[in-house]
């Protein structure tokens, strides 16, 4: 075999297998980071100490840690609560909004870097009305995350664009306790590993902390990949029951038509998306904590980039997208902020965790913690419990009587 034949023989099978793969051969190509449109990860926390250093009056900072072993976390905290106002902080709506769970997802922190500056008025949004901003604004205590996986982030930066798990290969968002660990049939072990434990990471520590001890009315988690509106449930395809359900299809419709052209998709996660989703944030806050309104956005995807083109995936590579995605979901917020609190009157499920809250930071709280991590545990071991004494009862009463006395297992119900 000469060598221009064996060389168009080994070019034409290699085009052969891209096209088999789905791909085509000059999809190589990956999309760098865009250093011009996106922060780094220490210059955009930066950013925003600078922004809250700039007032003081209504923004405060705190940076929250937790270690386990040898691997540790910290997790920037910004709270929004004007209190000149004179209102009862008590009297006041509490909303908790998390970005950047997985690291790929850089456009999400930019997204709350710039909600934070149209709420300090720094930046304006188009056909902004300040005065009604003000006013919804007073009623409001806002805490925001704007980079909740500073860990993974940084490997996005050194150079895995596609990396969305934390600085220990685990996925963030498959390591809190609601349906922890169960796997579907298209579980990917590299993108979804879900822990060891639930909450075996430092980053979902601090998270179930924040959002324990401030008890929000409503929560947000941010990402990118598509454009859509989740409410719960991500872990089965279900949506809440009653009150609840009307309350937040209501308003995320009404987001979708205003702020996101009629694109987005609505519904329950695991419903919509096309896959089951198990140890989320947003269901174990809306099914253990018992926040009337839990909400998981997706801001932004390019569905034709290529699967490993995944900072084209996930993040917008043009300026005029970018400055899209960041007027339109602060947009968005800004209107979830007004009608939120309007229709949590109709979320009549909602149960206060006062006395829960009293127990965190004190080694009650892991007591609770089991109750909330092992119920399905206990409920399996009961079952099992019931089983082994009508079998036991089975054999007892047949060395009696086998006519008599003997249960029936239709009437035990496992």
């Amino acid at each position: 075999m000469d060598s221009p034949f064996l060389s168009f023989f080994v070019i034409y099978s290699l085009q052969l297998w891209w096209v088999v793969n789905g791909r085509k051969f000059s999809d190589h190509h990956i999309t760098p980071i865009r250093l011009d449109l996106y922060r780094s990860c220490d210059n955009l926390i930066e950013d925003v100490k600078a922004l809250v250093d700039r007032h003081p009056d209504v923004f405060t900072m705190e940076t929250m840690k937790a270690v386990d072993n040898d691997y540790s976390a910290a997790i920037s905290v910004i709270t929004y609560n004007n209190p000149k106002r004179g209102l009862d902080e008590k009297l006041k709506s509490r909303i908790l909004i998390s970005f950047g769970q997985h690291g790929r997802e850089l456009i999400t922190s930019e997204v709350a870097l710039h909600l934070l500056s149209v709420i300090s008025k720094e930046k304006m949004l188009p056909n902004m009305d300040l005065s009604s901003l003000d006013k919804t604004l007073e009623n409001l205590v806002i805490k925001v995350v704007p980079m909740e996986n500073l860990n993974g982030r940084r490997l996005v930066e050194a150079g895995d664009p596609c990396e969305r798990r934390n600085g220990r290969a685990v996925d963030l968002n498959r390591n809190w306790s609601v349906d922890w660990g169960k796997k579907e049939q298209d579980f990917d072990p590299y993108e979804e590993n879900p822990g060891t434990a639930p909450f075996s990471e430092p980053e979902t520590q601090i998270m179930r902390k924040l959002s324990t001890s401030f008890n929000p009315h409503i929560w947000v988690n941010v990402h990118s990949g598509m454009e859509a509106m989740f409410m719960p449930y991500d872990h089965r395809n279900a949506t809440p029951d009653g009150s609840a359900f009307n309350a937040m299809k209501s308003i995320l419709e009404d987001l979708n038509h205003h702020h996101c052209g009629g694109r987005c998709l609505v519904g329950s996660g695991g419903g919509s998306v096309g896959y089951l989703a198990h140890g989320t944030s947003t269901d174990y806050i809306y099914d253990a904590l018992k926040v009337p309104m839990a909400f998981t956005f997706e801001i932004y995807g390019d569905l034709e980039a290529p699967s490993r083109d995944c900072f084209r995936m996930f993040n917008p590579i043009n300026l005029a997208t970018f400055n899209r995605v960041l007027n339109d979901w602060s947009a968005a917020f800004i209107s979830l902020f007004e009608r939120g609190p309007l229709l949590l009157d109709g979320t009549s499920d909602w149960v206060p965790i006062d006395s829960y809250k009293e127990l965190v930071g004190r080694k009650e709280v892991k007591g609770m913690d089991m109750i909330d991590l092992g119920m399905q545990e206990i409920r399996t071991y009961f079952r099992l419990f019931l089983l082994s004494s009508v079998l036991l009862m089975f054999m007892f009463c047949s060395r009696i009587s086998k006519s008599k006395c003997i249960p029936s297992l239709s009437s035990i119900h496992l």
